[in-house]
């Protein structure tokens, strides 16, 4: 599988190829950038480490490698400001997003290809692209809360003092400040959370709020997020190269599940070779449900407002 890039020299996207790299699946990573520069440095640093990481071709260069794309990742975009909303990066960032969709198209991009999009504000992004790309809306996926969920186990281990890989738990809903905590399903070492020593209502909103605050507080420590968002890109994009089949917290254009139509969300979606292969409605408390559907009437009411500025397709 050959996978492009695009914004492959910034931190994002560069984190997300080395995590590529050392995954071993894909067998071309390109990297293309606005500044070319920077896109020939980040890929002769990760050439520099191949013979440890493995044997893919690294390259980098502009939009003519998209013609030749198995999966497109788009990473682009301008960075978010501490006390800055995803959703206020809205009318600074789609302007510049749709201007690639036009030159991937106009690169011609294969009419199998997938698209991931990780730019923010993810979902607004996922929902423009599945709409004007010319794709099956299965093909279009937006990293969602894959990385919220990544963090909220992270951050409920050290609470708990548990293994990391031990907490099964999710987030879904917007990729921003409606998203949803789903503690119906949430385990440790396969046990309910609810019944774990040390965890209660409060300790629960405490790890919530942090989730929900952790990317604009690595953005004040560091200036943006690069690791843990690179290794949430990697198990999407793998799951899609090894025809997996994982579930995972991924964003794409709803048509009922949930009740959530024509708006793109995260909802426990299917991740195989042809994309979003299926959701799945699966039982939870009715305040998560109630949770979810708020989170696609805000998007929504977002959506309106970008298309009603940019025009439909």
């Amino acid at each position: 599988m050959k996978v492009s890039i695009i914004g492959g020299g910034g931190l994002v996207g560069s984190c997300a190829a080395f995590a590529l790299q050392t995954g071993g699946v894909v067998r071309e990573i390109a990297l293309i950038d606005v500044s070319a520069e920077l896109a020939e440095g980040q890929a002769l640093d990760l050439l520099h480490g191949s013979a440890f990481a493995g044997d893919q071709v690294i390259a980098s260069g502009g939009f003519e490698h998209i013609e030749s794309s198995d999966l497109v990742c788009i990473t682009a975009g301008l960075r978010r400001k501490p006390d800055e909303s995803r959703l206020d990066l809205i009318n600074r960032n789609v302007d510049l997003f749709l201007g690639i969709l036009s030159e991937m198209t106009t690169a011609g991009l294969r009419k199998d290809a997938l698209v991931l999009v990780v730019s923010n504000p993810v979902d607004v992004l996922t929902y423009l692209a599945a709409t004007r790309l010319g794709l099956p809306a299965s093909q279009v996926i937006g990293l969602g809360t894959q990385l919220d969920s990544l963090r909220f186990r992270s951050l409920i281990a050290r609470e708990l003092k548990v293994p990391p890989t031990q907490v099964s738990a999710v987030i879904l809903g917007e990729h921003g400040d409606s998203m949803v905590p789903i503690w119906s399903s949430a385990t440790v070492a396969g046990l309910p959370i609810e019944k774990y020593p040390g965890f209660g209502p409060n300790v629960a909103n405490e790890l919530f709020a942090r989730t929900r605050g952790s990317g604009a507080e690595v953005i004040k420590k560091k200036g943006g997020a690069g690791f843990a968002v690179g290794l949430a890109i990697q198990e999407v994009i793998e799951s899609i190269a090894l025809d997996r089949r994982r579930i995972l917290p991924v964003s794409t254009l709803q048509d009922g599940c949930y009740g959530l139509r024509d708006v793109a969300i995260s909802v426990p979606t299917v991740v195989g070779r042809k994309g979003a292969i299926a959701t799945h409605e699966i039982d939870l408390w009715p305040k998560e449900v109630q949770g979810l559907r708020k989170s696609g009437q805000v998007l929504r009411e977002t959506i309106d407002a970008v298309v009603k500025r940019v025009g439909k397709t």
